[in-house]
């Protein structure tokens, strides 16, 4: 196998071009031929297999730790059949027994309060981020602000579900890939007062610096539910950046100005949608719309 880092380099001719020896193990020099290193250790998975059924599977590792299951996946569970290791069923006599053993296992998972609380709290932020259609990542950075507020005993006093859904808004803004604040609080059924207070409660206790999040982010997103073309989502950016060279986006709404973006670049490029399906999607009213309608196409002296 090449090796195509080109920060090593051959001691004795200076060259680039290496080799690596998956069997023995060495990495030696194309050009010259000399060994630079031997006796590596491969830091991969293991796939060996001692028997059928590792050969079958090629793997014997479980799922990986995530930090979105309060125990992060590392304990295990009695199966609900009533099936032992073998494959055969347990004996009348005893299927009483493993009842027992099954619910004292599951009771046991959750050893305290805090437990219980923060295995609520996962959940609930697992159930906003299907319902607000963002990646895996921000699931686990959203888990991570909740653990870490946990740890500091900052949560208590709060609800947990809306101390939730601020964490998953952190975690949004964050991962580039925002979500307004109306639409998480139309996902989570919390006001946008009380998730706006604890989102910065938690940014200020956590020392969590967020950037402004930015019109650009929101075209793509707002362009695809409404059936716009790619052209239009460019056109819009182009407005975008056209308005902050001018100063327009101070003191305004992202969302509001990436909805009038989407609006003036519909009708330019013949694929106009009313005011109405804009706010609609974007989450602002009509009003909104039209005054940043009205001071893009003015300061930017555009012809609609």
């Amino acid at each position: 196998m090449r090796i195509d880092d080109k920060t090593m380099h051959c001691p004795e001719c200076d060259s680039t071009d290496l080799f690596f020896d998956s069997e023995r193990a060495e990495i030696s020099c194309n050009r010259c031929g000399i060994v630079i290193d031997e006796s590596l250790i491969d830091q991969g998975p293991e796939w060996r297999a001692f028997n059928p059924e590792q050969r079958a599977q090629r793997t014997r590792t479980g799922a990986p730790l995530t930090l979105t299951i309060a125990d992060k996946g590392l304990r295990t569970f009695m199966g609900s059949n009533n099936l032992d290791s073998n494959g055969r069923m347990f004996p009348e006599r005893n299927r009483a027994q493993i009842h027992r053993m099954r619910k004292w296992d599951k009771r046991a998972r959750v050893s305290s309060v805090g437990e219980r609380n923060l295995a609520i709290a996962l959940s609930d932020i697992d159930r906003l981020a299907s319902r607000l259609g963002v990646p895996r990542s921000v699931r686990e950075d959203a888990s991570s602000i909740y653990r870490n507020a946990a740890k500091k005993n900052i949560v208590r006093g709060r609800s947990i579900d809306s101390v939730a859904a601020a964490s998953l808004y952190i975690a949004c803004r964050r991962c580039n890939i925002p979500r307004t604040l109306e639409e998480v609080s139309e996902a989570s059924n919390i006001s946008k007062k009380q998730i706006g207070k604890n989102h910065r409660f938690l940014a200020r206790e956590l020392n969590i610096k967020l950037q402004p999040t930015s019109p650009r982010d929101y075209i793509s997103r707002f362009a695809s539910k409404l059936g716009l073309s790619g052209m239009v989502q460019a056109k819009a950016i182009d407005i975008i950046d056209l308005s902050f060279k001018k100063g327009l986006n101070v003191g305004k709404g992202p969302s509001g100005i990436a909805a009038a973006a989407l609006y003036i670049a519909s009708i330019l490029l013949g694929e106009k949608k009313t005011q109405k399906e804009v706010s609609v999607i974007a989450g602002v009213t009509e009003v909104t719309i039209r005054n940043r309608y009205k001071e893009l196409v003015e300061k930017l002296d555009m012809v609609v």
